[in-house]
């Protein structure tokens, strides 16, 4: 076989591996945004609630299974725990899909610069998105 024959052959092949990994990442980040879509205004919902004293309103946004694990008066505590009243900016981070839930880190930030990072997991629930885990995380 020719040296450049192989070349030919070599590059053309990287080529389209390279190719089917660009499609392949293209449809895995539309699959992700279509999936992903009304969980921000959830957020915006969810953070609007506890803003005015709507915590019930807040609660009822999760899923059944975090209403069993977490009673009313925990998530009052873990709320207050958090103190979000010092909080103005919201970040929310890059989606995550994982055993058909998705993750979504958001960062709270104060005026001071402070960052209050949670962990969301959201659950579909008849064809809407709600709750199902908040976690706090670590400060970065």
């Amino acid at each position: 076989m020719d040296w450049g024959l192989a070349r030919t052959i070599g590059s053309k092949a990287l080529l389209a591996a390279a190719g089917a990994l660009l499609l392949y990442w293209t449809i895995s980040a539309v699959r992700l945004v279509i999936s992903a879509r009304g969980i921000n205004p959830l957020i915006k919902q969810f953070f609007t609630q506890v803003a005015s004293g709507q915590v019930d309103g807040a609660y009822l946004l999760t899923t059944k299974n975090y209403r069993s694990h977490v009673n009313r008066q925990q998530f009052i505590r873990f709320l207050a725990g958090l103190q979000l009243n010092k909080y103005r900016n919201l970040k929310s981070g890059r989606p995550r899909i994982q055993d058909g839930q998705v993750i979504l880190t958001v960062k709270l930030k104060s005026e001071g610069n402070e960052e209050l990072p949670l962990d969301f997991t959201f659950a579909k629930v008849d064809e809407a998105w709600r709750v199902d885990r908040i976690q706090r995380l670590a400060a970065a």
